[in-house]
C-alpha cells in the first residue's frame, strides 16, 4: 500500500474556534493568528495507491467553484492545489478511482466538483471516480442543524448523487472498504464522520484521523474544536483513537495541521498520551 500526503492549498479559520475552550494566551504560542485572530490552517488530502491498482483519493479539500464572497471568508492561499499536487505523484485526474469523503463540510468535500476557469462549467473533479460518503451522514447532511448548516453546502455533494457517482460504504463501526483499508466512524465532529484506518504493511497502519484531531495540537485531551457538535464525544473518541495509536504504534494523518502531515503518540511521566514526533509523511514511508 503506498500512500502520498496530497495538498490542496492553505485557509483560515478563528483560532478560538479550532482550540475550543483552550485560553488564547496558550493556543497563539501554537499556531499564531493574524489581527482578525484566524489562523493558517491546511487542507492535505491522502493519495492512497493499493496493490490492485486502485488510486483512492480521502477529501479534495474546498475547491475553485465558491464566489469571491464565500472565499474572503476564509482566505484560501498557498502555491499548492488538489490537481497540481495530484499531477507531482505522478497522477491525473483521470487515474483516480475512488474518492472517499470523510464528512461534507465544504472544507473537506468542496474539491469533488471542479470549476473550468474558461467555461465556467461544474464537473467532477474525477470524471472516472466512484465518490464514497456513507447513508447516515447524507442524512444529516441534508437535512443540517442550525450549527452546522453553513458548513453543507449541497452544490459541493447533491451534483454528485444526481450524477449517480456517489455512493455509501455501510454504515458499521469498522467497514472494510477495500483489502487494507478499514472505515472508523465518529460522531463528535458530526455524526458518523469516516476515519479511514490503513494498513501500510506488516507492521504500520496510518489512521486518517479528519477532524477528531485535525493538527497535531489537538492530541492533547481539552483541545476540542468549538465547530463539534458533540465535543463531549469528541473526548471519548480521541481517548479511544490515542490508546489505539499507542498501543499499535498507529501513525495519526493531520488534515489541517499547517506544518506536519502526521504524527505518532507516547506516554509522558503522568501517564499521558502525548504528540512523540510530527513530520511529513514520507519520513515514515
Amino acid at each position: 500500500m503506498k500512500v502520498t500526503a496530497l495538498h490542496a492549498g492553505n485557509f483560515k479559520l478563528d483560532g478560538g474556534a479550532m482550540f475550543g475552550v483552550v485560553p488564547k494566551r496558550m493556543w497563539q504560542k501554537l499556531n499564531p493568528p493574524d489581527e482578525q485572530n484566524m489562523c493558517t490552517w491546511a487542507m492535505r488530502p491522502l493519495l492512497v495507491q493499493t496493490p490492485d491498482g486502485r488510486n483512492i483519493v480521502i477529501d479534495t479539500g474546498l475547491g475553485n467553484k465558491q464566489d469571491e464572497k464565500f472565499r474572503s471568508h476564509f482566505s484560501p492561499h498557498g502555491d499548492q492545489s488538489l490537481l497540481s499536487s495530484l499531477a507531482m505523484a505522478g497522477l491525473s485526474k483521470e487515474d483516480i478511482t475512488d474518492v472517499i469523503l470523510t464528512h461534507l463540510h465544504f472544507d473537506h468535500c468542496g474539491g469533488a466538483l471542479w470549476k473550468d476557469e474558461e467555461s465556467g462549467e461544474v464537473a467532477p473533479t474525477f470524471p472516472k471516480a466512484r465518490y464514497w460518503s456513507n447513508e447516515r451522514h447524507w442524512r444529516w447532511a441534508m437535512n443540517p442543524n442550525e450549527r452546522e448548516r453553513a458548513s453543507f453546502l449541497k452544490e459541493n455533494f447533491v451534483p454528485l448523487q444526481e450524477a449517480g457517482i456517489l455512493h455509501f460504504i455501510p454504515d458499521q463501526p469498522n467497514a472494510v472498504f477495500c483489502p487494507g483499508i478499514n472505515i472508523r466512524l465518529f460522531n463528535g465532529h458530526t455524526e458518523a464522520m469516516m476515519a479511514p484506518l490503513i494498513t501500510l504493511d506488516s507492521s504500520q497502519e496510518l489512521l486518517y484521523a479528519a477532524d477528531a484531531m485535525p493538527s497535531r495540537w489537538h492530541i492533547g485531551m481539552p483541545y476540542v474544536m468549538a465547530y463539534d457538535v458533540r465535543p463531549l464525544i469528541t473526548l471519548e473518541e480521541k481517548a479511544l483513537m490515542l490508546q489505539e495509536a499507542l498501543e499499535r504504534k498507529q501513525l495519526i494523518f493531520f488534515e489541517h495541521d499547517p506544518w506536519a502531515d502526521c504524527g505518532t503518540v507516547t506516554k509522558d511521566d503522568a501517564g499521558r498520551i502525548i504528540l512523540e514526533k510530527a513530520g511529513n509523511l514520507a519520513d515514515w514511508t
